[in-house]
């Protein structure tokens, strides 16, 4: 048996942000295992974890994939340990395919500490446009995923891209992002080629996001927001070489899975 708990991250209610499955576990189990809860989960991620002393081992994995970073389901995993196992840290350590990652517990709050992953330009690989329904941006940046910047909010929202051309294309994924109304940037996400066709909140996304949009509005603290039609909230800050993204997360449900 092993215990499940499925939760809403960057959320202030259920059913807002990303729900995220967390699976804490005595010992690791074989991949091809964790591969399959994950699929049967059918969640964009699933977080595995595992003590090890004071830190944790943590790996996310999507319905398709084993992943190298995952935000959301990071500060899902965070949530659980402070809140339904026990831990009272003030900060959790966590060893990643991505090496240390850090979260800070305020409460209910969570403020991740994550390396930045500025984006730079690059040439928009045939097909992308196309594939998003754009005939123009105003830049295309690339980092872990192509970064194409638009320049309005109502552009993001009217977005219906064609997945199956975006699956194939050279990068994880693609974030489609302009200044916001409400918030200093809006974003939306895609990732065909990890098994999850839009993503309503990538914390890891925002580690290319922050440094753009810091260093286009002169601003190290940055409020976000990110989806389309299920969305979520994110706080930002730039600090040099470090991405800060803070936000709360709601739970949703707890179980047992029985493999």
């Amino acid at each position: 048996m092993i215990d499940l708990y499925q939760v809403d991250a960057f959320a202030e209610r259920v059913f807002e942000g990303n729900p995220a499955a967390v699976c804490p576990l005595r010992e690791w189990l074989p991949d091809t295992l964790l591969q399959a809860i994950a699929a049967e989960n059918n969640l964009s991620e699933t977080a595995f974890v595992v003590r090890e002393g004071t830190r944790y081992r943590l790996r996310w994995f999507t319905p398709s994939v084993e992943v190298d970073l995952c935000g959301h389901a990071t500060l899902a995993a965070a949530w659980v340990i402070a809140h339904r196992l026990g831990d009272d840290a003030s900060m959790l350590r966590f060893d990643t395919r991505s090496g240390e990652l850090r979260v800070r517990v305020e409460g209910e709050r969570l403020v991740m500490d994550f390396p930045a992953h500025p984006p730079r330009p690059c040439e928009p690989p045939a097909g992308l446009m196309e594939a998003l329904g754009l005939e123009v941006a105003e830049e295309v940046l690339a980092a872990d995923d192509f970064v194409v910047v638009v320049e309005d909010e109502a552009k993001v929202e009217a977005l219906v891209p064609d997945f199956s051309a975006l699956r194939g294309l050279p990068r994880r994924g693609v974030a489609v992002t302009a200044p916001g109304r409400g918030h200093d940037f809006v974003s939306r996400w895609f990732g065909p080629n990890v098994g999850v066709d839009e993503d309503p909140v990538t914390g890891s996304a925002h580690t290319a996001l922050a440094p753009y949009w810091s260093a286009r509005l002169g601003d190290r603290w940055l409020h976000a927001r990110q989806g389309g039609r299920r969305r979520g909230t994110l706080a930002c800050r730039v600090d040099g070489a470090r991405v800060l993204l803070a936000g709360s997360v709601v739970p949703y449900l707890e179980g047992r899975i029985q493999v």
